[in-house]
């Protein structure tokens, strides 16, 4: 089995945008790294910060562009280049307007749903990584700009539906290194439904 060796978490970079919708993606590998006690790095190569963990026995990378959300690919594709990985040694963490907040559904495929950062990466990586989506719910009112929404802040009721999901997507991370799509998609979505 082909592992996942490099989890690329959706955010824009910056103190004004850290609790904001859009950034939950970054919010998960935040967690994810405080939780293994693995530092953050800044590497000028790939224009973002990186954490190396374990999952078990398995080393995986953990990445933040700093090149915000719309040229996620950039990074991306420079981690492809430099360690020759294919699409399919990714997994992308990112918001979802489509979810409710704090759902979380783990994916092998599917289109970018309207989200920039994903076409990028899907425009400069190929299709065939993974996809980890964390839901923020959609706008309050329908003439509302989609971009004041998701680069809206993150509300304290929100942030305790997010707090249990970033603790899912670590779990379905793990599992998705570990064991495989298939196993960690019956987990994570199922139990994602159920909560």
């Amino acid at each position: 089995m082909e592992r996942v060796r490099v989890i690329i978490g959706l955010g824009n970079p910056g103190e004004e945008y850290r609790k904001t919708r859009h950034n939950v993606g970054f919010l998960a590998l935040d967690q994810i790294a405080a939780a293994s006690g693995s530092p953050w790095v800044w590497e000028r190569r790939f224009q973002a910060d990186t954490a190396l963990v374990e999952f078990g026995l398995h080393p995986v990378l953990l990445v933040k562009p700093r090149t915000f959300v719309n040229r996620s690919g950039e990074t991306a594709a420079s981690l492809a280049r430099y360690y020759r990985y294919p699409a399919e040694r990714f997994c992308a963490v990112y918001d979802d307007i489509t979810l409710d907040p704090g759902r979380v559904k783990l994916s092998a495929a599917g289109s970018a749903g309207g989200h920039n950062g994903v076409s990028d990466l899907m425009n400069r990586l190929g299709s065939g990584f993974y996809r980890m989506r964390i839901g923020i719910g959609a706008k309050r009112h329908r003439q509302m700009d989609l971009k004041d929404w998701v680069l809206g802040k993150i509300s304290s009721v929100e942030e305790e539906k997010l707090a249990e999901a970033y603790t899912t997507t670590h779990l379905g991370l793990e599992l998705l290194v570990a064991q495989g799509i298939e196993r960690a998609m019956n987990q994570i979505n199922t139990k994602s439904k159920a909560s």
